[in-house]
């Protein structure tokens, strides 16, 4: 098996057609071919149906095209490491964040990180904790901001504890929803419906637990959005939202409220995979990252409701 190979069958997989992988590629689709067929010699198996048309992957192909994306993932990886260190190039970083962290806590650190490391090209991927473990897995991201704990226990990431964030209820300024004294009840919001995440976001799991906990079982005026579209919707009157405290500040027109205690809470890790040791760039990140909350948990520059685990 050879990384080409490799590369070539990961091409076809994509857009399930040889000629125009081939093109894509800026190969001639014969090599492909022969490339491909080798590949499936070497591992005495199909790993496309060909049909005239029609290219599918066979149960063997779909097998095969996660661990391909791993491999070349980390091929990639090492490549660039090894350009780093000899000076061939400077680097490139891939960070993975949630919403709510991307548009608070990244901005100023990769800020300073870019004023120190000019050279370093920076991808951003924004999506779930679910998703960005998974993209993790899959060799896709260097390094990821998520929420604990995580839902698959996957023992291949290693994580870091950095904030603990209190969860307020989101609801129209000027229209709160029912209290006593300072505190929301959850029971007293039977009545209310929810402005709900999409699947894969942690905060949309910890929104339904918390209603069940008390017996009642959660309606949704509007499901399905992100941070941003969720606190418009709520702004907008369509419901109430679960959010971290960190991201209030970012709309007029939503205000957050406490939730009795014990309240709830989520806990804020940087991870990796145990697997790989993190390029240069993303371990001169991660430094950087970890500065920037300890002197903002230090200096009081984090949002009420916001502490950092990060040590002095």
């Amino acid at each position: 098996m050879q990384i080409q190979q490799l590369r070539y069958f990961l091409a076809v997989a994509e857009v399930r057609h040889f000629t125009r992988a081939a093109s894509q590629l800026r190969v001639a689709q014969p090599s492909l071919s022969k490339a491909v067929a080798a590949l499936e010699s070497d591992l005495g198996t199909p790993l496309f149906n060909r049909a005239r048309g029609n290219v599918a992957l066979t149960p063997a192909g779909e097998a095969l095209l996660p661990l391909a994306r791993r491999i070349l993932a980390d091929v990639d990886t090492a490549r660039r490491e090894v350009q780093d260190l000899t000076g061939l190039r400077r680097g490139r970083i891939r960070i993975g964040a949630t919403p709510s962290l991307l548009g608070s806590l990244l901005p100023e650190a990769l800020a300073r990180f870019h004023a120190g490391f000019g050279g370093i090209e920076m991808h951003v991927t924004q999506g779930g904790s679910r998703d960005l473990v998974a993209d993790l897995a899959a060799g896709e991201l260097d390094l990821a901001v998520i929420v604990l704990p995580l839902q698959t226990g996957d023992p291949s990431l290693e994580t870091l504890p950095v904030l603990r964030e209190e969860l307020m209820i989101a609801a129209p300024a000027g229209s709160p929803p029912p209290r006593r004294g300072r505190f929301v009840h959850i029971p007293d919001l039977a009545g209310h419906r929810l402005v709900m995440f999409r699947q894969g976001y942690d905060l949309r799991e910890s929104t339904i637990t918390a209603w069940r906990g008390v017996g009642l079982e959660p309606r949704f005026a509007i499901e399905g959005g992100e941070m941003d579209a969720v606190l418009r919707f709520v702004a907008a009157g369509l419901g109430l939202a679960v959010v971290p405290s960190i991201v209030l500040p970012a709309l007029p027109g939503v205000a957050g409220h406490p939730i009795a205690p014990p309240g709830l809470h989520r806990t804020v890790a940087l991870a990796h995979r145990r697997d790989v040791q993190p390029s240069r760039a993303a371990r001169m990140f991660r430094d950087t990252l970890l500065e920037h909350i300890r002197v903002a948990g230090t200096s009081g520059q984090l949002p009420p409701g916001v502490r950092s685990l990060v040590a002095a």
